[in-house]
């Protein structure tokens, strides 16, 4: 297993998207202190989102995870383009998983999984994080998952 985060997201036969800009009047990272925290990150790829709607109704639980993984790889991305190091990670602390849901779906937390997984195999440990799993009624551009993260800076 690879001893750097790139080469552990290349072994997993991922690569890191370019960093999304922000689109409004807002910032895609912001840090504070020895925190960085993320604006919430879209399912994008190439400029466009990997799948759309809600789950329970447009998109099963597989695909919702597909969708947070993107998000998770879109965090780490914008994290190495305010740091300049994938590196720089000390740790994730917490991510924020909102899922577009039908009324009845309750499986927010299975889609989350698809992050979480993502983050643990990238970071080994310090992608262990706190979470919290949340169905939204709707997301935007039609979005099935959006996540902001709460990552420790290294010193």
């Amino acid at each position: 297993m690879s001893q750097t985060i790139r080469g552990r997201l290349a072994e997993l036969n991922l690569e890191l998207p370019a960093a999304a800009k922000s689109v409004a009047n807002y910032l895609p990272v912001m840090a504070s202190g020895n925190l960085v925290l993320t604006s919430g990150q879209l399912p994008l790829a190439d400029g466009k989102l990997t799948a759309t709607g809600l789950l329970g109704r447009d998109l099963d639980v597989a695909a919702g995870a597909l969708a947070a993984r993107q998000c998770a790889l879109n965090i780490l991305a914008q994290a190495e383009a305010h740091l300049g190091s994938l590196e720089r990670i000390a740790r994730v602390v917490k991510i924020t998983v909102f899922v577009a849901s039908a009324q009845e779906f309750t499986e927010q937390h299975l889609v989350a999984n698809g992050a979480s997984d993502l983050l643990v195999a990238a970071l080994g440990d310090n992608g262990k994080h706190a979470r919290s799993a949340v169905g939204v009624a709707a997301l935007p551009m039609n979005a099935p998952v959006e996540i902001e993260a709460i990552i420790e800076i290294a010193h």
